[in-house]
């Protein structure tokens, strides 16, 4: 039987300082790209790849939002969670899995856009029995991310610092995440889910990687979001 991943966790509460020169009065994923919110871009890959409800967890400007929601959303596709002060990454997951109907959820960054196959990720996901696997980019020349390193089968066994590599892989910022399993691990309400779970949890062997090589782009800085500008065209 096909197993696929029905549901998303959409992390929308950044702040965007980086980006505040570029759009200073907006959330960083609902800085316009072609005429429109670059969240939406991110919700319709994942609309195509059969994500049927989407969980937005919201912080910074939440307001912004309910506008868009209402006009790309209908009624029960969606649900959001608040955060009523900072919970980092892990915290605002950890809160947004009580709207999640399943055990299983996809994670994105609301301000990144990585075309994963989900079909490709959720399969391996469910083969490994795993707690949560990353989808990893392949990267040349690249310092502005930490690297991954996995074993033969996929196990992630290193997160290397940010530094300066000729090729590697990066965490892409997609996560395929069995809700039971990382809320049995107990974590406090305001964390960071790269440092405080993924490289705290890792070495127990139940985190994966799965590469996938397609389109990527990370609107966090300036010269990116200008460039989504650009790229996005080919996909209108």
């Amino acid at each position: 039987m096909e197993q696929n991943i029905k549901e998303a966790i959409i992390l929308a509460g950044g702040l965007g300082t980086r980006l505040r020169s570029a759009v200073p009065d907006l959330p960083k994923c609902m800085a316009p790209v072609n005429g429109r919110p670059f969240i939406t871009w991110v919700t319709d890959h994942f609309k195509e790849q059969g994500v049927e409800h989407f969980v937005f967890a919201l912080g910074y400007k939440n307001e912004a939002f309910l506008e868009l929601l209402d006009r790309y959303f209908p009624a029960g596709n969606y649900s959001i969670s608040v955060e009523d002060e900072p919970l980092g990454t892990g915290g605002a997951i950890q809160l947004a899995c009580s709207k999640i109907k399943t055990n299983q959820a996809v994670v994105a960054n609301g301000d990144t856009l990585f075309r994963v196959n989900m079909k490709e990720v959720a399969a391996f996901h469910f083969h490994k029995k795993a707690t949560c696997t990353l989808a990893l980019k392949p990267m040349k020349h690249f310092s502005r991310y930490g690297a991954v390193e996995t074993d033969t089968g996929g196990r992630i066994r290193n997160f290397r610092e940010k530094q300066y590599l000729s090729e590697g892989l990066i965490n892409g910022g997609v996560y395929a995440l069995d809700k039971n399993l990382f809320l049995s691990k107990k974590l406090p309400l305001q964390f960071s889910f790269e440092k405080d779970f993924l490289e705290k949890f890792y070495r127990q062997g139940n985190v994966y990687g799965i590469v996938q090589d397609v389109y990527f782009i990370d609107i966090g800085i300036p010269e990116d979001y200008a460039r989504a500008q650009e790229e996005l065209k080919l996909l209108l």
